[in-house]
């Protein structure tokens, strides 16, 4: 169990919980034994909800209710070891299973964006689920450094998983997404690529019109942001969305059906302010994801 809690929430073994929050600081790490530049990040959210732990039992405008601690659990870290990639991913999706056979919603804040990918792997059986990215970048890198589970690749693994049906990728923009042959394969398998400018154009909600209801998997890296509100990322690219940007794409998804599962990754505490504004931004993206699925 970590040393405080997100945002003073129950640690494991709450009766009745829907929602369970977990660490996992490493995934499949492009040099093995060399923690990624994301590893600080479920401690820097940690840190960051503290501001407003004290303050649940409020309504939250941003959820529209007031969020029911009880139903939320926070199983810590797991423990990992960034020099075993493979190790790794079998003990994430270990705990992801065990998590949805209690039958609960995991929501793992990370950590680089290769933890998501045995997180998508639990849900085997589960579908069909539409995927929903907030990212700057497509990720559909096949083989980067000769790995394929590494933070580049995560929409195209989980494009390769049948039970996901759908993906629509939201806050695409600038340089740093790999050559034009992913972004092909990615608009050829069917994924939905809604770029900043369609956001400004037709706005961020438009992102899942003509996407059928039902359930939805969420998966957020913080450089899908403009870093002028989160510069605590690896590659901040210029533009990007605002929080209130997420918080209507969060809605919109909920409106549709259910959220299923999240993650919200690639967290750098180092590039952060010295007053942890980012980390508290990061958390209340966090705490709004849990919000909207426990309600």
């Amino acid at each position: 169990m970590p040393e405080s809690t997100f945002a003073g929430l129950p640690a494991d073994h709450v009766a009745g919980a829907r929602v369970a929050l977990i660490g996992a600081p490493h995934g499949s790490p492009y040099e093995p034994g060399v923690a990624s530049h994301a590893a600080g990040g479920p401690a820097a959210l940690r840190r960051g909800s503290q501001l407003f732990a004290k303050q649940l039992t409020q309504f939250d405008f941003d959820i529209g209710g007031v969020l029911r601690a009880g139903c939320v659990v926070d199983r810590g870290d797991l423990s990992l070891d960034l020099a075993d990639g493979a190790g790794n991913r079998a003990r994430i999706t270990r705990e992801i299973r065990a998590v949805l056979e209690a039958g609960m919603v995991p929501v793992v804040l990370g950590g680089d964006d290769s933890v998501p990918i045995p997180v998508f792997a639990a849900y085997e059986g589960r579908g069909p689920i539409t995927m929903v990215q907030i990212d700057a970048h497509v990720d559909w890198g096949d083989e980067i450094l000769g790995n394929r589970f590494g933070y580049g690749s995560p929409m195209r693994r989980a494009s390769e998983m049948p039970w996901f049906s759908g993906m629509v990728q939201v806050g695409m923009r600038g340089l740093g997404s790999g050559t034009e042959d992913q972004h092909d394969a990615a608009r050829a398998w069917g994924s939905r690529i809604f770029t900043m400018h369609d956001v400004r154009r037709h706005g961020v909600a438009a992102a899942l019109d003509d996407v059928p209801d039902g359930d939805f998997f969420v998966t957020i890296d913080f450089d899908g942001m403009d870093p002028a509100v989160m510069p605590a990322v690896n590659m901040p690219t210029t533009g990007g969305l605002s929080y209130q940007d997420v918080l209507d794409l969060l809605h919109r998804v909920a409106s549709k059906g259910r959220i299923v599962g999240a993650t919200l990754v690639e967290f750098v505490p180092e590039r952060d302010d010295l007053h942890g504004l980012a980390a508290t931004t990061a958390a209340r993206v966090a705490l709004s994801t849990i919000g909207l699925i426990a309600r």
